[in-house]
């Protein structure tokens, strides 16, 4: 009985060894007749490459990409170089047409340029570009405070206003400038991306006001309606009087106080006027 248990067994054991010798010869041959995953060299970035720069050869290499290419890449290094950077590149990325500026622009910050836009130049604080504040591809408002034509600190004080909303920052950095004296010093230059339009605001009220740059979130895109703040507001003073407009004289008071002194003592004596006993 035992023995005839044991026959049994060896020729399940042979059986199912020749199953899976099958299996694994049917497998490998469907394996071999796939077929290859296809791979491309493209151009990519040899290190990592600042916005305004012109590519060069050192700046260059070539990376392998499996599947389809995505658009707008390169096979030859050769066709790149001379091109100028418009957005940042980092070592090992697939340089693609859209991070480039066209052929024959050339590099630096006026190849970032886009059609029908232009870069203005901004001074601001040294709190403001020395801490990092504002960087290039950073949303800002920009606003204006000063004193505005008819008003006098009197009446109204400073008044701070926001003259450009949601508008991109493209560069920031230092430039030289002579002080009064003739010496050399750095000044904090930011340069905005504004329409030939606000080109021309931002222009006139720098010339004339104080300007100041406040940060916002790139997400936020919203173009909110913000009132004008004076500095009698904020101290709570009455608003300023508006130009060609006349104060309202102020009504005769009804009762007038005098104060009698007479020797070391003093005393007070009201009386009402003649308009309130009529």
């Amino acid at each position: 009985m035992n023995r005839r248990l044991l026959t049994i067994l060896l020729i399940s054991f042979v059986i199912a060894g020749a199953c899976a010798f099958l299996v694994y010869k049917i497998v490998g041959a469907r394996m071999t007749a796939a077929k290859p995953v296809v791979t491309t060299r493209v151009v990519a970035a040899a290190t990592d490459i600042k916005l305004g720069s012109v590519l060069a050869a050192p700046d260059l290499t070539t990376v392998e990409i499996q599947g389809t290419l995505p658009k707008g890449t390169f096979l030859k290094p050769e066709e790149l170089i001379g091109r100028g950077v418009i957005s940042e590149l980092y070592q090992g990325e697939p340089i693609l047409d859209t991070r480039l500026a066209p052929v024959g622009s050339g590099g630096g910050l006026a190849a970032t340029i886009p059609q029908g836009m232009r870069a203005l130049a901004v001074k601001v604080d040294q709190v403001v570009g020395v801490a990092g504040f504002v960087t290039p591809g950073m949303r800002v408002d920009v606003l204006a405070s000063g004193n505005p034509p008819g008003a006098t600190s009197a009446t109204q004080g400073t008044v701070t206003k926001t003259i450009l909303q949601n508008i991109q920052v493209l560069s920031a950095g230092t430039d030289i400038q002579k002080d009064a004296e003739g010496k050399p010093q750095q000044v904090q230059v930011v340069n905005l991306l504004v329409t030939p339009e606000q080109a021309q605001t931002l222009s006139l009220a720098s010339g004339e006001l104080k300007i100041q740059l406040v940060l916002r979130n790139p997400l936020d895109t919203k173009i909110t309606k913000v009132s004008n703040d004076s500095m009698g507001q904020i101290f709570g003073e009455a608003p300023a009087i508006p130009r060609g407009v006349r104060r309202a004289p102020r009504a005769a008071s009804k009762v007038f106080t005098i104060e009698v002194i007479n020797g070391n003592k003093t005393s007070e004596e009201k009386f009402r006027s003649p308009e309130a006993k009529q």
